[in-house]
């Protein structure tokens, strides 16, 4: 199966000042997501930046970059922009894996496009078990629920789902997003036309969009632990600690 892994990467960060150049072990932060993305075996893997330092350390390792505007709001957008560029068909299977996630592994890469390939639904995605309640109950952590077929009902930055009686918290029913997105190339085109929906607006959640507009999201536990991004510079030291 042939698949194509696109790394929406921004040079600007509102938490760590330029956080995809940060050193890990003798290596930036987005060359790890990088080599993590080539192991996969994806047929292409194409850095997606706005910002000349970024292409230019991304060449020096050897990565495919692709020069995009600075207007973009979201790293679909971006990609939609790439997809254009390259003139890459409508039905070949694309993977958004977000420049940040340096601990994403490449098996988790190729399971979610994999997923997509096998499922009817217009985009596929990852979660794992939440850890704790701390973590259920914390905002930047975006929970998800899904039927028994895998089916998106809902993505949320709230506790979902809410246990009526505190007694009955269950973290095996509890389980967070994993930022990672496959689809193909077309529907990426074809999102870019749907209006934003008022739950996108309220929780800063663009898939909401999709599931408003009636399309399906597959939802899947991942194969493996998926690690942590990097937003902050706690979670900078963590990646680090992680990855010696």
């Amino acid at each position: 199966m042939d698949f194509s892994v696109i790394i929406p990467a921004r040079y600007a960060s509102t938490r760590l000042n330029a956080k995809l150049l940060q050193d890990i072990h003798g290596k930036p932060l987005i060359q790890h997501t990088y080599e993590n993305a080539v192991k996969s075996g994806a047929s292409r893997v194409i850095i997606a930046t706005d910002d000349t330092r970024i292409e230019t350390i991304a060449n020096d390792f050897g990565a495919t970059t692709c020069m995009t505007g600075d207007h973009h709001t979201s790293g679909t957008s971006r990609i939609a922009e790439v997809l254009d560029k390259l003139s890459i068909n409508d039905d070949e299977i694309i993977v958004n894996v977000q420049g940040d996630e340096p601990m994403l592994g490449a098996s988790v890469i190729e399971q979610v496009a994999n997923n997509l390939a096998k499922s009817e639904m217009k985009m596929a995605t990852l979660c794992e078990n939440v850890i704790d309640k701390i973590q259920y109950l914390d905002p930047n952590c975006v929970k998800v629920v899904f039927d028994k077929f895998g089916k998106a009902l809902y993505f949320s930055r709230s506790p979902i789902p809410a246990f009526r009686e505190e007694a009955d918290f269950d973290v095996s029913l509890c389980f967070k997003h994993i930022g990672i997105y496959a689809y193909r190339s077309g529907f990426v085109k074809q999102y870019l036309t749907m209006n934003s929906s008022a739950y996108e607006q309220v929780e800063k959640l663009e898939q909401l969009t999709v599931l408003n507009e009636g399309f399906d999201i597959h939802v899947a536990p991942a194969c493996e632990a998926t690690g942590f991004g990097v937003d902050t510079i706690e979670d900078l030291a963590k990646v680090r600690e992680a990855l010696q």
